[in-house]
Formats: structure tokens, sequence, C-alpha cells
């Protein structure tokens, strides 16, 4: 194997000290441009890579964020990935990105990956499993700041960035009541996860108000698949007193449930009004047309690095321990009556700031 070529092995080519090409290489003002310019075609000749691991190491910073989603095959984590990204590219810092594919046994490993790899933060989204937060204790010790966004911890050291699940929750639910809903079903994921505890949380409320029951048979808890949503739906049709509502925690699962109700001869939303979560584009080229919650998943990534950032910078400290984003009820045809469409622009009741 070819061994790496070093800052001696060009001085040595040119015939300069190891302090001048390592000056050059770092754009230093006291090397005068042609022998900058000398040594970086020198250095592109020998196929030179800069080793600025080391370099970072000597100046206690990597420049480098590590961040930990469930899945990328997302529409939303795409999303906020992107929007990580512009702030971070801003900032002249680099991404490290793993999924832990929902499990918490490969969020672990990525953790570890991370602290070995000397981040100078770190930004996750929980797996679907993740109890026990110890893995993170690491960071902590060494003073290395953690964000939580969407999927976040109760961890009092941990800040976190979020929309109002509770309040998004109550409005879909309540939009869905606005148009004759009596029967509503609730298809969510793990509760362990804020997230989803959270959205049931609104759909209780938004229930009770309307003096409409609640029971355990009006929640289908499932990893919100495309095949959960086909499951839902089959689980759906067998039901005695089948819902005329159906209020869906990701439009994936919801997009597949529709399509199979729709396949059974189910008139939506005539017969079953349907609202997912997210807003992902799939909403809008699905028939009838997805109502969904638009999720700020660009303006959440933006969010979740430049709080790191600042954090890093100590322009801000970890006392902030909550950042939440304002979400929007998207009303299509998918839970749009006929006769009902003075309700799209009707204002819901705002519950009080969930903490």
């Amino acid at each position: 194997m070819d061994k790496d070529i070093t800052i001696y092995d060009i001085a040595k080519e040119l015939d300069l000290s190891p302090t001048t090409v390592s000056r050059a290489l770092n754009d230093h003002p006291a090397v005068n441009k042609n022998t900058k310019q000398k040594i970086y075609s020198m250095a592109s000749q020998l196929g030179y890579r800069s080793n600025m691991f080391a370099s970072n190491l000597r100046r206690q910073r990597t420049n480098t964020i590590g961040v930990i989603v469930p899945k990328l095959n997302s529409n939303f984590m795409s999303s906020v990935i992107a929007g990580m990204e512009k702030v971070a590219n801003e900032a002249d810092y680099n991404l490290i990105i793993s999924q832990s594919l929902e499990t918490v046994e490969k969020e672990i490993a990525n953790a570890k990956t991370m602290f070995n790899s000397r981040v100078d933060g770190l930004l996750v989204s929980l797996a679907f499993d993740t109890e026990n937060m110890d893995h993170f204790e690491p960071f902590i010790s060494k003073d290395i700041p953690v964000i939580f966004y969407d999927r976040v911890s109760d961890h009092k050291q941990f800040a976190g960035v979020v929309i109002d699940n509770v309040q998004a929750s109550y409005e879909a639910t309540t939009h869905l009541i606005e148009q004759g809903c009596q029967n509503i079903i609730h298809i969510t994921g793990n509760l362990r996860r804020n997230v989803y505890a959270d959205r049931l949380k609104g759909f209780k409320y938004a229930l009770l108000d309307n003096d409409l029951p609640f029971s355990d048979a009006s929640v289908i808890i499932n990893n919100l698949s495309e095949d959960a949503g086909v499951e839902a739906a089959q689980q759906i049709l067998q039901m005695d007193s089948r819902p005329d509502g159906l209020f869906v925690s990701n439009d994936t699962c919801a997009v597949h449930c529709m399509k199979t109700l729709t396949h059974a001869g189910i008139s939506i939303p005539d017969e079953i009004a349907v609202v997912g979560f997210n807003n992902d584009p799939i909403c809008r080229v699905v028939e009838p047309s997805l109502s969904s919650i638009d999720y700020p998943g660009y303006e959440m990534g933006e969010v979740a690095v430049r709080s790191l950032i600042h954090y890093l910078s100590g322009l801000a400290d970890t006392s902030v321990t909550r950042i939440t984003l304002r979400s929007e009820l998207i009303i299509r045809s998918s839970s749009l009556r006929k006769g009902k469409e003075n309700n799209k622009g009707k204002a819901l009741a705002l519950l009080p700031e969930t903490k």
C-alpha cells in the first residue's frame, strides 16, 4: 500500500523547509503568493491529503456535528437533513449522519461511533424503542452538547426542537369533527416517543371538548409503515362499528390505509374522512389528495444546527431546554365533505401551550 504523502515529502521535492510548506498549506500570510502556488501544485501532483483530523484535534475542535436519525428513507427526515446541511455549511461545519433503523441497539452503536469520532456536538431523533439515555452520558461528562429534535428526551440536560404535537393533533381531530365525524380512529406509533404520546393526548382532548367518547378501541398502534397502513385498513373493514374519520400519525401510513379502503369500496371522504401528518409530497398526488399537518422539517433542521453552533460558540447555553416550532393543518379533499366547505377557514380553539 502506498504511504500517505506528508509535508516533508513536499518540502524535499521543492527544497523548502517543512515549516514553510505547513504555513503555505494553511494559507499563512508569511509565505508569498508564488511560493504558495508552487507548494499547492506539488501537493496536488503528489496526491497530498491534508490531515484535518489531526489539525483540528490540536485546536480541540473537529468542526463536525454528528446526526442520528431513525431512518433515512423518509421525506420528513430528508427535509430535516437538508436544513441541517444548509446551516452547517454556512458555518463551516461538516455533518456525520447515521441511522438507528428504529432500534436502540443501533442507536447505542451510532452514539459510541460519534463520540469516538470526536464530534463537537450531537443531534438525535430517538429510535422507536429507546428508553434509557445512558449511551448519551459520555457526551454530558465531556461537555459535548446534545440536542434532540422531533423525537426528544425529557432529560433535563438535553435541549430539544419540536412542534406542539398536542395542539397539532387537537386541530386535526377537531377538523374531522367539524366535518361531521362522530366515530374517529387514531392510528399512531410507539407511545414511548413524545411525538406519538402527545398526538394521542391532542386526539383525546379534542374528543373530550366535543363530548365524544374515547376508548382503547379508538386507537391503532403500529409502526406507521406502508404495510401497517394496509393492515390498519383491513382491521377497520372488519370492525362492527366502522369509523367515519381517521387521524393517522404519518402520511405514508395514511395514504396506504386510504388506498386500501378505497379499493374495498369505501368512499373517501364521504364515508371515512382522513387526515395525515407531515405534509409529505405524496399528499398532493394521491387521489383524493390528503389533508395533513404541515411539519416544518427544513426549519427544524436549520434551528437544531443553529442552536448547537450557538452552544459551541458560547452564544447560548443548554438551559434553553425546548424550542417549539409552528405547524399548520393543510386541508385537502380527503377530509373535506360536501356541505362542510365553510369550515375550511374556521379558526380552531387553541390549547394552552404544552410544556
